[in-house]
């Protein structure tokens, strides 16, 4: 993609008002305390952020030696002003690197530390930007929502661990749901509700939009999550399965155009039934690839007529269950030991 048109889509999402979503701290130690094993000796690279306010890189700075880090690197978006939300007024960022304690200060001051200035913007995919990712061995950010599938992609291509917040709705996205579904990707810790600041410009009717008694903007996601591929305990934990199919063939009706039945809580999910099952995309916060199997809904199609999905879910007009239709649903079995 040529610079010109990065440049435009990012300022697109930028004026769409949608991506400047900052993570509390509180969030970010939440889920990182759970893999402090797995940053020991590396190098951290937080590409979305201004370090001068970003969380962080608070939370990396502040417990460098703790975690064994080898280096930390942050990158912004058209920002070299101390400010949370720049408005990205400016075609230059700044980059920091930092190796350890300085001056025995308990938080580095970056100023102390020596801000650099990036030639370019610091957009994730331009050359500087990239050169950065090439040194790092663990990316961790919250990017940019309205470019989330490009970015995971960059990350992939680029063989990197990495620990990044998201929408839930990616899950179902077209180039994402094949990596959850083939294990190259899968989610952390703590998915569900957060609270992120946001700037004064933005404009919310949603009910998860308030604005707190020091006048700052905040917008709550119920389904922000943490997207990784860094090993977790989470995922090899079985869910207990208590519920039976067989005497209950009403509560699972299956679907008009797939041969699979429909399953509309995690908890639900049958015991003693064998084949194709249609879960609800919140399964994925407690899949555990060893008890179960996603499988492709193309390849359950009761007739060539249904057209085949990219993505591989079933969802759209196809989804249907006595002609209603049906939200999201991805399709599983278990694994039988």
């Amino acid at each position: 993609m040529a610079t010109e048109s990065k440049n435009s889509s990012l300022s697109k999402a930028r004026d769409a008002k949608q991506d400047e979503f900052y993570t509390q701290l509180s969030d970010i130690e939440k889920e990182l305390k759970h893999y402090k094993k797995h940053f020991k000796n590396k190098v951290v690279y937080c590409n979305c952020d201004d370090p001068r306010v970003s969380g962080f890189f608070y939370y990396f700075s502040y417990n460098f030696e703790k975690l064994g880090l080898k280096k930390l690197i942050t990158t912004c978006y058209k920002n070299v002003e101390r400010d949370l939300f720049s408005e990205s007024k400016t075609d230059h960022a700044i980059m920091l690197e930092y190796t350890g304690v300085k001056d025995k200060e308990t938080i580095p001051d970056p100023k102390s530390i020596g801000i650099v200035k990036l030639k370019g913007d610091g957009d994730f995919r331009s050359d500087e930007s990239i050169a950065l990712l090439k040194q790092a061995d663990i990316v961790v950010t919250n990017p940019p929502f309205s470019l989330f599938r490009e970015y995971v992609n960059q990350l992939l291509t680029y063989d990197k661990k990495f620990l990044i917040v998201g929408n839930q709705n990616a899950i179902t996205y077209k180039d994402i749901f094949p990596h959850i579904a083939e294990n190259r990707i899968w989610l952390g810790y703590n998915n569900g509700d957060m609270a992120f600041k946001v700037p004064d410009y933005y404009e919310s009717r949603a009910t998860r939009f308030w604005v707190d008694e020091t006048g700052q903007k905040w917008r709550s996601l119920g389904n922000a999550c943490w997207f990784t591929n860094i090993e977790t305990t989470k995922r090899n934990e079985e869910i207990i399965l208590y519920k039976n199919y067989y005497g209950n063939e009403n509560f699972y009706p299956e679907f008009d155009n797939y041969k699979a039945i429909n399953v509309n809580k995690v908890s639900e999910i049958p015991v003693d039934y064998s084949g194709a099952m249609a879960v609800p995309i919140t399964f994925i916060d407690k899949y555990n690839p060893n008890q179960f199997e996603i499988l492709n809904a193309n390849d359950f199609r009761k007739s060539s007529s249904i057209p085949l999905k990219d993505h591989g879910l079933i969802k759209d007009k196809d989804g249907v269950i006595d002609g209603k239709p049906t939200y999201v649903r991805i399709l599983v079995k278990r694994r039988l030991s």
